[in-house]
């Protein structure tokens, strides 16, 4: 018998990584042009100047996606079931 698992941690793993990839991608390099937030705000977490509330809201928000994303590679997906014959 299987013990019972976290329920977050059966979210994550049943999550479609054909919506999760460009999701993730789009949010963390958008906005696109002059530069995306998430590189922005990793410069300005590595240089020191990363203190106002909203750019450390906006390093949360825009590494959300990635981190979720690498939590759903490491936690792997559910197994398939396969189709059991009536024979």
């Amino acid at each position: 018998m299987n013990p019972p698992r976290n329920p977050i941690v059966a979210f994550i793993s049943k999550l479609d990584l054909r919506f999760l990839l460009p999701v993730s991608l789009l949010l963390a390099l958008a906005p696109f042009a002059p530069e995306p937030h998430l590189l922005e705000k990793l410069r300005m977490l590595s240089e020191g100047t990363l203190s106002l509330p909203i750019d450390i809201f906006d390093l949360l928000m825009h590494g959300s996606g990635l981190v979720l994303t690498a939590t759903r590679l490491v936690i792997g997906g559910e197994p398939e079931v396969e189709a059991q014959d009536g024979t």
